[in-house]
């Protein structure tokens, strides 16, 4: 079984790794974007995502925006030390604060395949109709256990449920090499890789390979 969402934003940003200051986004949303949109409906030690396609739905619009932004972040001991009655941590943003451009994606809309398996955590209770079931009640209801976001946090998307992709509008009528993109991080080693594969858009429509093919590379 393969389940589809359909997602929309005013802005996103699926920044390129390569840019090592200013966020600069890809053409479109990523595979691991996309897992983090199903995650964030359902997730569980039990089960694990794999994308299957994308589809765009609205013609690929860019936006210049220049941010404000911290340049340092309060370590993660402050906070367990605040947490355990310590002294509350501080950051100064007017003294700490920094302007960077951003190159977004703006008006952007997609319908995102994918399907879960079970993985070795999975009790002897549960089982694929169980999640399934559930998966399908929670986005059926727009529950989520966090707000999706397409590709940065302060660019929170809306979800719908798709029961029939067939009765949906056709995706955009684009074609393009999109190049070598992020798909995810392997995180089966003590220091996480980033895993990539050519991207080719075909009608509005991006096939992602599985994640163990020779197709996504390490």
């Amino acid at each position: 079984m393969t389940f589809c969402l359909e997602i929309k934003g005013d802005y996103a940003c699926f920044t390129r790794p390569e840019m090592k200051v200013e966020r600069v986004s890809y053409d479109v949303i990523t595979p691991s974007s996309v897992r983090s949109v199903f995650e964030a409906i359902l997730w569980k030690p039990a089960i694990s995502w794999q994308v299957d396609k994308i589809e765009v739905l609205k013609p690929i619009r860019w936006v210049n925006l220049r941010r404000n932004e911290v340049a340092s972040v309060i370590p993660t001991g402050n906070i367990k030390k605040a947490m355990n009655g310590g002294e509350l941590p501080s950051l100064y943003v007017d003294e700490d604060r920094q302007q960077r451009a951003g190159l977004f994606l703006r008006d952007v809309a997609y319908r995102i395949y994918a399907d879960f398996s079970l993985t070795q955590q999975a009790g002897s209770g549960e089982s694929y109709t169980k999640f399934s079931e559930m998966f399908k009640r929670r986005a059926s209801k727009g529950q989520c256990i966090n707000q999706p976001y397409l590709g940065c946090r302060e660019f929170s998307c809306a979800f719908r449920l798709i029961e029939d992709p067939d009765t949906e509008p056709a995706p955009i009528e684009s074609s393009a090499q999109l190049g070598w993109m992020l798909y995810d991080m392997d995180f089966n080693s003590n220091s996480p890789t980033p895993m990539f594969f050519n991207a080719v858009m075909e009608e509005g429509i991006i096939n992602i390979p599985h994640r163990d093919s020779q197709e996504v590379r390490r």
